[in-house]
This record gives C-alpha cells, structure tokens and sequence, in this order.
C-alpha cells in the first residue's frame, strides 16, 4: 500500500471513530447523562467519553464493531487500565471529587443498531 493510501485509510476509521463516539454520546444523553468532555487527554490516557449523571462520574471507552462481543473484546486489559488510571487522574482534578463515584464503561456502536451501552464494564 502507497504511504497516500495508509493515510486515506487512517483518516477513513479516524472518522469511523468520531462518528461511533458522536452516536454513543447521543446515547447517553439521551439516557440523561450529561457529556462533560469528549476525547479526554492525559499524560496517562485518552478517555473517549466522559459522562456525569448526579455524582455518578461514566469514564466510556466508544467501540466501533460488528457486533457487542468483538467491541467488549478490542479493550484490552493494558487499555482498561490506562481507562483507569486517566479517569483517576480526572477525578482527583475535580474540586468536588470527595463525593464523587466512578465506573468504567463500554458503549459498543454497531452497524444498524442502536449503541449498546455497557455499565461498569471493567
């Protein structure tokens, strides 16, 4: 493959990716939580999603696949904790962090299906 179609090819899923992120944050607000940052960086990790719902804070990995079990199966265990330790990170940046709680969840965007959304996941 010429390095002008590894590039077309990386932009092509780069966008698959924003479109499957775009529709779990739909999801979610649509189940009222509320999107409090998309594509979270920090030194430790990238957070796809992070959602709050009263002191409920969801730190979402957004999977783009065929189907649930290959979405639940691409995060890794080297990625939930990276998940982890950035959401951890994020918490502690919160000035009411001592009376918030957290999960770590999955939302697995499917073709012709609705975002499934997996809570506590890992």
């Amino acid at each position: 493959m010429s390095p002008s179609g590894r590039l077309e090819s990386k932009r092509r899923f780069e966008r698959k990716g924003r479109r499957a992120e775009w529709m779990a944050a739909l999801a979610l607000m649509l189940k009222r939580y509320r999107i409090v940052a998309l594509r979270y960086k920090t030194p430790v990790g990238e957070i796809d999603i992070v959602a709050r719902k009263g002191d409920l804070i969801a730190l979402v990995e957004v999977k783009a696949r065929r189907d649930l079990i290959s979405g639940v199966d691409a995060v890794s265990y080297p990625a939930q904790r990276r998940i982890a330790a950035a959401g951890a990170l994020y918490i502690s940046r919160q000035p009411d962090s001592a009376r918030l709680s957290w999960r770590c969840d999955i939302v697995v965007v499917s073709p012709w299906r609705w975002p499934q959304h997996l809570e506590d996941a890992f």
